[in-house]
């Protein structure tokens, strides 16, 4: 069975975080939700990506915002693709949160999503495509999904 990482940054991320959940569950793709901070427990963030492999985990979504460095701080960790949400929670509306994932050093990969709940809905949808090269069941859902949007 597919398993997704759910991480963000704090309990303030709920909202902004629920279309990632929403697509996952509509797909029947089984994912875990975590609350972690990047600066405030960042052991507990090495923890949690380190022994993410280990629990089934394959893809890790991330949505951070200011600095947003939780996405990079995890993918740091683990070599499982980290795809990163910019939540829009400072006064730059998360332009910041964009550069600061967006810009990650040379051989430490983030796939950088749009700022806000469009990020999070495509979030969803790009952890779909990389489970779908693995699990027919869910790449047969994704097609047909993609089938629906070109529809109209």
């Amino acid at each position: 069975m597919a398993k997704v990482a759910v991480v963000m940054g704090s309990k303030s991320d709920e909202d902004a975080m629920q279309p990632v959940l929403d697509f996952l569950k509509q797909f029947g793709i089984e994912y875990e939700v975590a609350v972690i901070s990047a600066h405030r427990t960042p052991e507990k963030a090495r923890e949690y990506a380190g022994a993410a492999a280990g629990r089934g985990i394959e893809v890790i979504i991330a949505g951070a915002g200011a600095a947003a460095h939780l996405p990079g701080v995890l993918a740091s960790w683990t070599t499982i693709p980290v795809i990163g949400i910019p939540l829009p929670s400072s006064d730059l509306k998360g332009i910041d949160s964009l550069y600061s994932i967006a810009q990650m050093p040379g051989g430490i990969p983030v796939a950088c999503m749009a700022i806000g709940s469009a990020g999070a809905h495509n979030a969803a949808c790009f952890a779909a495509a990389i489970l779908s090269l693995k699990h027919e069941n869910v790449r047969k859902s994704y097609e047909q999904y993609r089938k629906q949007l070109s529809e109209g």
